[in-house]
This record gives structure tokens, sequence and C-alpha cells, in this order.
């Protein structure tokens, strides 16, 4: 039973990349950080309390799915929380297949071409994609540079790696040479 009594709720799950905090607002994932990532608890709200929700079984399941090399079948619902730009850009990273990537060019010029301009700053994607709250979840590991090389993310570009290793990304190493966390 979810103990929200109208405030966010804050549980963990221990992954092979360290201990990931999860947040929720009672009904939906508002949260996923790796510990001392860019941006942790960003979107928390001052009013929060450790406990349990049942959409944390949810993603404990999912995670646990994920981390054992599998594509987890099952979609989370999930509450994003930003500004309009950024709910768009993290509509996108949502799209992105499992052992798949995209660019952060590519990502605005979809935005542009949505939006009828004729271009839009990859640095501004880049900035959204970095505020995503919900990591892992709403792939943001799986935005890479316009070269394929892996910059950015807010919980390190180690952990990148490790995710994108995990998926078997078609430009990545194999899991096989996966770093030690």
């Amino acid at each position: 039973m979810d103990q929200s009594k109208g405030r966010e709720i804050v549980g963990y799950y221990r992954s092979p990349l360290g201990r990931i905090t999860l947040a929720s607002d009672g009904q939906a994932l508002t949260g996923l950080w790796f510990e001392r990532q860019k941006y942790y608890g960003a979107t928390l709200p001052g009013d929060w309390e450790e406990g349990d929700a049942s959409v944390f079984a949810q993603a404990r399941a999912w995670l646990d799915r994920y981390f054992s090399g599998e594509r987890p079948p099952m979609v989370l619902p999930v509450r994003l929380r930003g500004t309009t730009f950024q709910k768009e850009v993290w509509e996108i990273l949502q799209e992105i297949p499992y052992g798949k990537t995209i660019t952060y060019k590519e990502i605005a010029d979809r935005i542009a071409a949505h939006r009828g301009l004729s271009s839009m700053s990859a640095q501004a994607v880049g900035n959204a994609v970095g505020r995503n709250p919900i990591s892992v979840v709403v792939p943001c590991h799986r935005v890479v540079g316009k070269d394929g090389s892996l910059t950015g993310y807010a919980g390190g570009v180690e952990k990148k790696a490790w995710l994108l290793a995990l998926e078997r990304a078609d430009f990545c190493k194999t899991a096989d040479s996966l770093p030690n966390f």
C-alpha cells in the first residue's frame, strides 16, 4: 500500500552500478537517480518521506530484468516534471528502442521539424537530456554525440557506456568488457 499521505515517496534499489533512489507521487514513478549523479533529486518536492509505493515493486521488477540483460517487457507508469521543452525531449527519449542510439542533433532536428523551425540547438537538447529525472527507464543513456561518441550523462559516462554495452548497442563493446562497479 502507498504511504504517501500527499507526500512524495522515496525508496531504493541496489543495482550493479550502485544504489538507485526511486521517487513516486503514489501513482507513478517520478524519479530514478543514481546516487551522486548530477541533478540528483532535482524534481523532488521539499515534502517527501521514505516509504513504499506500489509502483516501486513494478520498478524493481523492471530494473531486475533490465540489469540481468533482458529487455523489460512492461511499461512503467511515469510522471515527468519539467518544462514543456524538456518534456518534448523526454518523450522522444522514450521512443528510442532498446539497444539503439540516437544523436542529440537528431533529436534537435525532430523537434525543429515538429515546431516548423529551420533548426534547434543540439546543446539545448543535451541540457534537457541531462535533466531527465527518470534515468534508465527514460533512456537518456541512448543519446550520443553526432560522431557516435559517449558524451554527457548525469550519472557519469562510465555508467552510460556500461548501460549501452549491457544492451549490446550497435557501436558498443560487448558486455564481456563491462567495467566493474
